[in-house]
């Protein structure tokens, strides 16, 4: 007979496994929205679900995407953008507001409601290129975002967190050893790292292999596929075979310079492009994914942590965006696993074990119609039509080293022709360019490069109007609490 001890022992193992631990080395996947017709909500839930990926961390708290979440125990970080940063800093209120809408209205009790297990503060708002214009409101905003989890009576079940950039840590020479963070941000680090250690939350952050490959002339395209037999790189008495671990190293080194050595940390964000730049292709993306989860699974840990991988990681990206900012390039629209509308483009391990992913069902596109370039007109003027085109829609396939980027003229002027064609919902006068566009209902498709057809999302019309209003209603008390910040506090809100 077991003793007694031992018998309460397996009953909560058997009852409740999270008690025994947490989640650790767990993968998860980014979810973005920065998409012109975005795959609906459910639909991309019924994608996670299928592909058995336990977590997910979001950019926002879409009212639309917490609902779809809500029942299926899919661990949820629900972000917070960076816009909003100021007013959450000047206002306990605001951060109340921003509480009680997104988090403690969609909060599991239980298996119904929505497992939020952290609330992102700000989306990497320490990235170089936005200059000082969040480092000023960042701790105060998650301060007050964590005064109101704790008045919510969260306090113990969310953790509140920052996602910081690639660049908010260097090193000199690419030695590990020499990490540290930029010297603008020593301040404020100091100050975040505190307020996570008291709270025993992790450090958010994101590792780019695919940037530092492109960045750093010393860096191999094998070094960064975790290929075997490259030429390693060595730090003292330490030896890099990746350049995961070096950038991991790194950051293990600039947390110990000043003060927190032994600080959790969640990638929050890896990933590799698969077009819109040289050695930006499913290929080279399924190797280096295949690599990272092997490298993960593996719980070897880096030189500096043996034995000891980040608590958790997310993919970037679940899907493509065709919105997204190419101020960094032409790859950032192209991180998905899956493509925009939910198929899959190449194999990797989620958990769901051998089998290879599993692509969204039931996907509702417009109709196979398509617009080029009518080859009987003068086609002089074609060019300009076609930037003007491509400044408007997404052509980030035509770049250097892209899928498209091979199709000869007058090819790459439809492929413009036909992108904006989509965006616009295959409007009749969206294929007109003076005359120079012709609708086919042949697929233009050329090898590699493919012609897309858009999703149908009028159908959910009515739905994204009925989200519009309760945006509306849910945002009362926080317009309310900013016209307060506004007598009080110089500038206001808006």
């Amino acid at each position: 007979m077991l003793p007694q001890n031992l018998f309460l022992i397996l009953l909560l193992v058997l009852t409740f496994p999270c008690l025994l631990g947490s989640t650790a080395g767990a993968i998860g996947v980014n979810w973005g929205a920065m998409s012109s017709h975005p795959l609906l909500a459910p639909k991309v839930v019924e994608l996670l679900k299928s592909n058995n990926v336990s977590k997910v961390k979001l950019f926002d708290a879409d009212p639309l995407v917490l609902q779809a979440l809500s029942g299926t125990n899919i661990a949820v970080t629900a972000g917070i953008p960076n816009s909003m940063l100021k007013a959450l800093n000047s206002s306990r209120k605001a951060a109340e507001s921003w509480v009680h809408d997104n988090v403690t209205r969609y909060f599991s009790h239980g298996r119904a409601g929505v497992r939020i297990e952290y609330v992102a503060v700000g989306d990497e708002p320490f990235l170089q290129s936005y200059g000082e214009q969040f480092h000023p409101f960042v701790i105060g905003a998650a301060m007050n975002i964590q005064a109101a989890l704790t008045k919510a009576n969260l306090g113990s079940e969310v953790k509140v967190v920052v996602p910081c950039s690639f660049d908010t840590f260097v090193a000199e020479s690419s030695l590990p050893s020499k990490g540290h963070f930029r010297t603008d941000l020593n301040k404020t680090m100091i100050e975040l790292l505190t307020f996570l250690s008291k709270r025993h939350s992790p450090f958010f952050v994101t590792i780019s292999p695919f940037i530092s490959f492109q960045q750093n002339k010393n860096i191999s395209l094998d070094f960064s596929l975790f290929k075997e037999n490259v030429r390693t790189h060595n730090d003292s008495h330490r030896t890099y075979k990746n350049s995961f671990d070096l950038s991991y190293d790194t950051l293990v080194t600039a947390l110990s310079k000043i003060g927190f050595p032994e600080m959790d940390i969640v990638v929050a964000r890896i990933g590799w492009p698969t077009d819109g730049a040289a050695n930006a292709n499913t290929s080279v993306a399924e190797t280096f994914m295949k690599g990272l989860v092997d490298h993960l699974h593996s719980k070897t840990g880096t030189p500096l942590r043996p034995r000891n991988p980040p608590i958790e990681t997310f993919i970037f990206s679940l899907l493509d965006e065709d919105q997204r900012s190419i101020t960094s390039g032409n790859f950032e629209r192209h991180w998905g696993v899956f493509t925009f509308d939910g198929q899959a483009k190449y194999h990797v391990n989620f958990g769901q074990g051998s089998k290879n992913l599993v692509n969204a069902q039931f996907v509702e596109y417009l109709p196979s119609k398509w617009c080029v370039v009518n080859n009987n007109k003068d086609l002089s003027n074609a060019t300009a039509s076609a930037l003007e085109a491509c400044s408007v829609s997404d052509c980030t396939v035509l770049s250097p080293g892209g899928s498209c980027s091979n199709i000869s003229w007058p090819g790459n002027i439809s492929y413009a022709f036909n992108s904006y064609y989509q965006q616009h919902d295959q409007r009749a006068d969206s294929c007109d360019f003076g005359g120079l566009g012709l609708v086919t209902t042949v697929d233009p498709s050329v090898g590699n490069c493919r012609f897309f057809v858009e999703l149908q999302t009028s159908h959910s019309t009515s739905i994204h109007e009925a989200c519009v209003f309760q945006r509306i209603i849910l945002l009362m008390p926080y317009l309310f609490a900013c016209l307060l910040v506004f007598h009080i506090a110089d500038p206001p809100c808006f």
